[in-house]
C-alpha cells in the first residue's frame, strides 16, 4: 500500500498542481496518466514537512469534448493516489459521467497491474 496522499489539487492556466504528502522526507515518484498516456514533465518541488508540490502541463492535444479523466499515481508502486477530471465542450448532464470515466480509468490501471503480476508470477518462469 502506498504511503502517498494527494491532499489538494487544482488546474490553473493549463497546468495541474497537486500537494502530495510523502512521509520519510524522500521525494516521491509521481506520474499523471490520461488513459494509458503519461503526461510529460511532471515536476516536484519540496514544500516542507514531507509535502511536495507536483505540477504537470495538460497537453492541448488531449483536450476534446466530453469528460477527460486523469489519474495521479505513485510511480513506484503503481497505486492510484488521486484523480481529476476536465469537462470540455457540452457540459455533462451531471457528475455521473465523470464518475464512470474515472472508474473506467482506474479499472484499466488495475487490469494492467493484474496482467503484469500474472506474467511475473506464472509457473514455468525460470
Amino acid at each position: 500500500m502506498t504511503a502517498l496522499t494527494l491532499r489538494q489539487s487544482r488546474i490553473l492556466a493549463g497546468r495541474w498542481r497537486g500537494h502530495i504528502e510523502a512521509p520519510g522526507g524522500v521525494a516521491p515518484r509521481v506520474e499523471v496518466l490520461h488513459g494509458a498516456r503519461a503526461l510529460d514533465d511532471v515536476t516536484l518541488t519540496e514544500e516542507g514537512s514531507g509535502t511536495w508540490v507536483a505540477e504537470a502541463a495538460i497537453p492541448p492535444d488531449v483536450l476534446a469534448d466530453g469528460v477527460l479523466t486523469f489519474v495521479v499515481r505513485d510511480a513506484s508502486s503503481g497505486e492510484s493516489i488521486g484523480s481529476f477530471a476536465i469537462v470540455a465542450g457540452s457540459a455533462a448532464e451531471d457528475d455521473l459521467r465523470a464518475e464512470v470515466s474515472l472508474l473506467r480509468a482506474e479499472l484499466d490501471l488495475l487490469k494492467r497491474a493484474f496482467r503484469r503480476h500474472c506474467a511475473d508470477t506464472s509457473p514455468g518462469d525460470g
